[in-house]
């Protein structure tokens, strides 16, 4: 195992904050320092998956839900060249809408919640970072994805934040911490689709700020918002692509290197942010 690899989930049960973005755009990012990087696209919407080229997801022959069907049947899995798909210096484990009907089946699944981390687990020797894309509530598929990383970047956005919310996921992270993945921390808490210039941003900087600061890690970058980040979706390309002076571009990576510095600062931060901020 590549005890240097790390695992990170992007998550928010709030729609609408970025989440994907941030997941493509942050291993995008990270290939640009050199790193090897999986996405894993842990989201029946699958936009991760058509973010990366990939435009009819449902008609794979492979998906993340025929993989974890071989896990939770006990089969052999296929050579992963049949179910990774390559790019240039990224790679991705697609979704479909299939993943849906996964998480069914996973409640009726001994040690269910450990399923994602029994595929990744040896795929860590092959990349330096692996980026999981949750989906949009607290449900199995979200307790897997948090059960298999290192650490979280919890997405908000200033127009859609919410204290209980954030507060929620917190308190999942300590439960699963607890009792099913004692290593996973907080990353850091990303604000996106951010204009500093209006008074909803400083509102809900100086909120978050208030309630979470010295807690948990927040970012010093911002992500802003700009249409270049819609239409490097659109065509299914990076911001730093697209336009490489972009803002948002600058503001990505700018995030990937506090990534990569930051490494595992944040042990223990876990159980204080959650039970004070409860």
């Amino acid at each position: 195992m590549n005890e240097s690899c790390r695992i990170i989930a992007v998550a928010n049960q709030k729609g609408g904050v970025g989440k994907t973005t941030t997941a493509s755009n942050l291993g995008r990012a990270l290939t640009y320092e050199g790193k090897k990087v999986l996405l894993v696209d842990f989201d029946p919407q699958a936009n991760l998956t058509m973010s990366f080229g990939i435009e009819y997801p449902d008609e794979l022959p492979l998906s993340m839900h025929n993989i974890l069907a071989y896990i939770m049947e006990d089969q052999e899995l296929p050579n992963k060249i049949e179910y990774i798909q390559c790019g240039d210096r990224i790679d991705i484990i697609p979704s479909n809408i299939n993943l849906s009907i996964t998480e069914i089946n996973l409640r009726d699944e001994m040690g269910g919640e450990r399923t994602l981390s029994t595929l990744l687990e040896p795929l860590r020797e092959d990349y330096d970072y692996i980026i999981i894309d949750t989906n949009p509530y607290l449900g199995l598929l979200t307790i897997n994805a948090l059960a298999a990383c290192d650490s979280v970047v919890i997405p908000v956005s200033p127009q859609l934040w919410s204290a209980t919310g954030l507060t929620d996921l917190l308190k999942t992270i300590l439960k699963v911490r607890k009792k099913i993945n004692p290593r996973i921390e907080v990353e850091g808490i990303l604000l996106t689709i951010c204009d500093e210039r209006t008074n909803l941003f400083r509102e809900a900087k100086g909120l978050i700020d208030e309630y979470y600061k010295g807690k948990v890690t927040i970012f010093n970058m911002h992500i802003p918002t700009t249409v270049k980040v819609g239409e490097a979706n659109y065509y299914s390309r990076s911001v730093m692509e697209m336009d490489p002076k972009n803002k948002a571009a600058i503001a990505y990576t700018a995030f990937a290197k506090e990534v990569m510095q930051r490494g595992n600062k944040n042990s223990g931060k876990v159980q204080t942010a959650a039970e004070q901020s409860g």
